[in-house]
């Protein structure tokens, strides 16, 4: 088994460090991240030739983002690798809540059947890394360059001039497009003089990976108030090769020092087990960190010909798992827009639709994650009181429930009021609303087996459901095929349970037609599109329009 903490990467000479002029690519991606990696994979496969650079060569140390959504994993089908991701990692829905010791409710985030993913897994964010980098060197158009740290940008209308340092010397690189995604200490940020603002929360948390052989139920445990942790909240969650881990909250006032020494980790990870009926179970300590956050963002993720993703873009606290999976989802969202912009299908201006989107997402996943932290870590008595009488009153009362925050846990934004989005001319129900994610389900395949919706949608292309059959499906078939666009059109049918569950989600009729852009988010519906009204939303979903 491959050990991905201890992999080293080796640093190579690259013909661009010889070049008497600056070597031009059309797209240069700073930062070989998980949001950086899954933007080069994107771009790769809709053949835009990417340079990945990474001042480091190694991957992430320690667990780190561990939770990874089920839109994520969508994500990751598209580009190859969320088979390997779920396989390795730990599935779970369930999630319960603690208060001093007694559990007060637990949820279900997938309750319903009929989707591929779970509603998360937990794996470390090196395996994340590792099957990412090991993607990527199956990709020709990918260069990934280890040890290539840049150390100065220049703007111009036509595109960036990079400066790189490398441990043979400094080279420069011209780029159409660079894309920031060096995470939250962002180089390229500051090069440019931007900044991320917002707020920073004056607490502490440790966070420790434990290994032991102990069996618990796959799920989200949250206490607040424990006995074995008393005034404060403890995390703990299960991941990958039986390894556990532990959030503790500390308070302001600890010392990160001291509180990282095993000496100290150890009485308090020894205090929840016993608390949890494993009084003899062993463990061992392995990566440990003290943190603390902000919720923050920069004002703009466009700047000319530099585009922001990831934490280099915005940063929220970790309740909520929205750090990591928001990244993915700024890559996803970005990628198809880059590739059209690059290969001339689309205005620059669509890129624009890449910040107005995802600032609008960034805002909802700090107004989330802001809400749980301060519910989680009550700033005042009162607040203190409050947040204690809600917890007394889940025991007994639904309603209640509605008010507990111990991390409203991540989805994919409905992006409602995106330019490129379509008006409904028509009554539809249900959810799938111009912006939202497509939901999964199963769908009958043209070889006669079962397969899921999203695995049907194209990799590269906009995908047309046409639902149903009869004399209206078969006219927006040919309203399809006379819109003469490169469009990838899947059937659902209804004629069984599974169809039928897709009809549901979709609030379908035999002849509705839904758009779905590269990214799998709906941009236009239709209970019987014409040609032209199919040739307008595609125009308007690349800012054509």
């Amino acid at each position: 088994m491959i050990d991905y903490q201890s992999l080293r990467f080796d640093y190579k000479r690259h013909a661009d460090q010889d070049a008497a002029a600056p070597a031009h690519h059309p797209v240069v991606i700073v930062g070989a991240g998980p949001v950086g990696l899954t933007l080069a994979i994107d771009l790769a496969l809709r053949q835009v030739p990417v340079v990945l650079l990474d001042n480091d060569n190694t991957l992430s140390s320690g667990s780190r983002a561990i939770c990874f959504a089920k839109r994520t994993l969508e994500v990751f089908d598209r580009l190859g690798c969320g088979d390997r991701m779920v396989d390795k990692g730990v599935s779970w829905n369930v999630g319960k809540v603690f208060f001093h010791d007694e559990q007060v409710y637990s949820f279900d985030l997938l309750p319903e059947p009929g989707h591929e993913r779970p509603a998360f897994i937990n794996l470390q964010q090196y395996y994340v890394e590792g099957y990412l980098v090991e993607r990527v060197a199956a990709l020709p158009l990918i260069d990934l360059r280890w040890n290539h740290k840049v150390t100065g940008i220049e703007q111009g209308d036509d595109g960036a001039v990079l400066t790189v340092e490398t441990p043979e010397g400094e080279y420069r690189l011209r780029a159409g497009y660079v894309a920031a995604c060096d995470g939250s200490r962002s180089n390229t940020r500051q090069m440019l003089g931007l900044e991320a603002k917002g707020r920073i929360f004056r607490d502490r948390f440790l966070i420790a990976d434990i290994t032991m052989d102990a069996h618990l139920p796959t799920e989200r445990r949250f206490w607040f108030d424990p006995s074995f942790h008393p005034g404060q909240s403890v995390l703990l969650h299960k991941q990958a090769d039986g390894m556990w881990r532990v959030d503790f909250q500390l308070g302001w006032d600890a010392d990160p020092a001291e509180e990282r020494k095993p000496e100290n980790i150890t009485p308090r990870v020894r205090a929840l087990l016993d608390s949890i009926g494993f009084e003899g179970v062993q463990f061992q300590i392995g990566w440990a960190s003290v943190y603390t956050f902000a919720c923050q963002r920069m004002e703009h993720f466009r700047h000319g010909r530099v585009l922001f993703a990831g934490d280099s873009a915005h940063g929220v606290s970790p309740f909520g798992a929205r750090g990591a999976n928001s990244g993915v989802q700024d890559a996803d969202n970005l990628a198809w827009k880059l590739a059209a912009v690059v290969q001339g299908q689309a205005p620059g201006a669509l890129l624009d639709s890449y910040a107005i989107e995802r600032e609008f997402a960034a805002d909802e996943n700090i107004r989330n994650s802001t809400r749980a932290t301060d519910f989680i870590t009550p700033k005042s008595d009162v607040s203190r009181l409050f947040r204690d009488a809600v917890l007394e009153l889940t025991r007994r009362h639904a309603f209640a429930r509605t008010l507990v925050n111990s991390g409203r846990l991540s989805v994919a934004t409905v992006l409602r009021d995106s330019p490129l989005n379509t008006p409904d001319a028509d009554g539809f129900a249900g959810t799938m609303v111009p912006g939202a994610a497509a939901a999964d389900a199963p769908v009958a395949r043209a070889d006669g087996g079962t397969g899921w919706l999203l695995r049907e949608c194209h990799v590269e292309r906009f995908t047309a459901l046409v639902f149903g059959r009869g004399e209206a499906a078969e006219r927006s078939l040919q309203a399809l095929k006379e819109c003469d666009l490169p469009l990838h059109v899947v059937r659902v049918e209804d004629a069984t349970p599974d169809g039928e569950l897709a009809t549901r989600r979709y609030d379908a009729q035999p002849g509705t037609v839904y758009l779905l852009r590269p990214d799998q988010h709906v941009c236009a519906r239709w209970r019987s599109p014409t040609p032209t009204l199919i040739r307008a939303a595609v125009d308007r979903a690349l800012a054509k329009a």
